[in-house]
């Protein structure tokens, strides 16, 4: 199997790329930094990949396209990690509105451009895979206020993920939103579980069998309420 994880040189997305890698599979670590992606990919093994990718930057996802389609050769599973903008500080009612246009950039059109671009190699696939990291904050049944930025993109991802579900049911790809919970990350701050445990519900996603769900929103392998 082959993956790509973005924002894969820290965090949850490093914890994802290590246990996939352990586990045997090959690994395309990605970060917006080159010598980040080298120093994770050359911890990792042989089997992990570096290679520099921009998820705001139209010509950087084309570009990274086309790198895998040669090295290493196609893609099995795109793991949208990549993400910013944990918003303590705002409300929606004053929010700065340029904070929420930069989180989209990331979080919500990041993961769109990268499952377009990556789209062909994916149906080439026999066992196509779109995992996007999302977070329980963006479930409708228990919204609440706060993190206005962060929250409002990652319940635009959620959305993203039941169309493309629907999309490429036919083409028998399986596309899931996975919360890893509050983790100990730069993002997470300290407290939360460890990265182990919510890197482990991800791989879970990311390696599901044919007759794996798809269209669904999970923590730890069990469904949340959307």
């Amino acid at each position: 199997m082959i993956a790509l994880v973005t924002g894969a040189n820290r965090g949850i997305g490093r914890e994802v790329s290590r246990l996939l890698v352990e586990a045997g599979h090959t690994v395309v670590v990605t970060a917006r930094s080159l010598d980040a992606a080298k120093d994770t990919a050359a911890e990792l093994g042989a089997r992990a990949v570096p290679l520099r990718l921009d998820v705001t930057s139209e010509q950087d996802v084309r570009r990274a396209a086309a790198a895998v389609a040669e090295r290493p050769g196609g893609l099995d599973v795109l793991i949208n990690n990549a993400a910013i903008t944990y918003d303590t500080w705002q409300r929606a009612v004053n929010a700065d509105l340029d904070v929420v246009r930069e989180a989209a950039e990331t979080n919500l059109y990041g993961p769109w451009r990268l499952a377009q671009a990556f789209l062909p190699l994916l149906r080439h696939s026999r066992a196509g895979r779109i995992v996007n990291v999302s977070s329980e904050a963006a479930s409708l049944n228990g919204m609440g206020s706060g993190t206005p930025a962060y929250t409002v993109t990652k319940t635009g991802l959620n959305a993203l993920t039941r169309m493309l579900a629907a999309e490429l049911r036919a083409d028998g790809i399986l596309v899931n939103a996975v919360c890893p919970g509050w983790v100990a990350t730069d993002m997470g701050g300290p407290g939360g579980r460890p990265v182990a445990d919510g890197a482990a519900g991800i791989v879970w996603a990311a390696t599901l069998p044919d007759d794996g769900p798809t269209g669904g929103f999970f923590r730890d392998g069990r469904p949340l309420p959307w």
